[in-house]
């Protein structure tokens, strides 16, 4: 009997341990974190974003261009990261994925770090609001490009 409870026991607190580390992504905590990459406190909830390793480890960011820069400078995290969010402008507690998601590029809409990248879940809305703030829409693979080109991200 007790080897059986013991051994109950042993399968729950191994059932917990492996659910409590789920490999998800996390709310941003925006206000008291500080951006993996630049450093700055993450404040605004428009253009949040976050990298989560495949061992469940969360960075957080504060723009869509940290991110992309943090990304392009460690090499090592390519096929290491199960998520790459980004916060969907037009629904700022809402995570989408960096490699599904448009950004629109517009001075009108400036993002934290400067470079007016503004994340959006789906290509109609992104095309709407460049139709009303000018800019152009971009693919992850285009920021990433704009991002490696732009100096002061290097």
């Amino acid at each position: 009997m007790k080897r059986i409870v013991f051994y109950t026991l042993n399968i729950t607190l191994l059932a917990f341990l492996v659910s409590s580390c789920s490999v998800e992504p996390k709310p941003i905590p925006y206000g008291e974190a500080n951006c993996t990459h630049c450093n700055m406190t993450i404040t605004d909830n428009r253009y949040g974003a976050e990298l989560v390793t495949d061992k469940g480890k969360a960075f957080y960011f504060d723009a869509a261009e940290c991110l992309a820069a943090y990304v392009s400078e460690h090499a090592e995290l390519k096929g290491n990261t199960s998520y790459l969010m980004v916060t969907d402008y037009t629904n700022p507690n809402n995570l989408v994925d960096a490699k599904n998601a448009f950004f629109l590029q517009s001075e009108a809409l400036p993002s934290p770090m400067g470079m007016n990248l503004t994340a959006l879940s789906d290509e109609l809305t992104a095309k709407q609001l460049e139709q009303e703030y000018g800019g152009k829409v971009l693919t992850w693979g285009q920021v990433l490009s704009a991002v490696q080109n732009d100096a002061k991200f290097k």
